[in-house]
């Protein structure tokens, strides 16, 4: 396993404090493909470099617009018309030397597209604002046995759940229909911020192995009253993607 310079320990140091070197270590050594980098993406993305994870892939197909700003952090006003890709990778790299980012620009539209990227990572990110992108992801994971963190928001709310291939349910499990899809969806900024964050902390619990990542469970987070609450999801043994497929190990 990879060793942490000097500087690297002296950056992690307060983390370090929580879950040790060689789950820090763990991070360096490890890929999180993220697939979004707007409201939720920016979050996730931000801590995850912050945290050392070795090497972020960053997806996206768009390019930023002035009605990003309110919520999509790692996008500022001079990178108006930029790709998203390069204008977060930009702001990462600052952030954190350490961490590569590769950008990739362009939209998942075929499975064989999403299991080329979901093979690379470690740890998969759903940060879209589609579900049929969702769900190609989703299947991607499963198909390939990789974890997937997924997140949704709109408005004030949000929801949050962890899929372990053959050991928990999948999104499908959670939505056997397709939700109804919505090209501009009313959200508050902070929302994704909440959700995105929360996001790379369940990324990061998975790669460390520190604490109990939200598998098998979905929280809801509802900013206009303030609170969370956490139930559980069953895996479906009908399910048409998951419903087969057995635990790794």
């Amino acid at each position: 396993m990879v060793d942490l310079t000097p500087e690297e320990v002296e950056r992690y140091d307060r983390q370090l404090r929580v879950w040790g070197l060689e789950a820090q270590k763990k991070l360096k050594s490890s890929t999180v493909l993220v697939v979004g980098v707007g409201g939720l993406g920016s979050p996730a993305a931000m801590y995850l470099a912050a945290a050392g994870v070795g090497r972020i892939i960053l997806v996206d197909s768009e390019k930023v617009e002035l009605s990003n700003l309110n919520r999509q952090v790692l996008h500022w006003t001079p990178d108006i018309g930029r790709e998203k890709v390069s204008s977060a990778a930009s702001k990462l790299s600052e952030l954190n030397p350490h961490v590569k980012v590769v950008q990739v620009f362009g939209k998942l539209e075929m499975l064989e597209q999403a299991e080329q990227l979901v093979a690379e990572a470690d740890v998969v990110v759903d940060c879209l604002d589609n579900w049929k992108t969702r769900f190609l992801l989703n299947e991607a994971c499963v198909k390939l046995g990789k974890p997937l963190v997924h997140a949704a928001v709109r408005g004030l709310y949000g929801q949050l759940m962890v899929v372990k291939p053959g050991e928990s349910a999948c999104l499908r499990c959670l939505l056997p229909e397709d939700p109804p899809e919505e090209k501009t969806f009313p959200v508050a900024g902070p929302t994704p911020g909440v959700l995105g964050t929360l996001e790379a902390l369940e990324a990061v619990k998975l790669i460390t192995g520190y604490g109990q990542p939200l598998a098998g469970k979905l929280l809801i987070f509802d900013g206009v009253q303030g609170s969370f609450d956490v139930i559980n999801v069953k895996k479906r043994e009908n399910c048409p993607v998951c419903g087969h497929v057995k635990a790794l190990g």
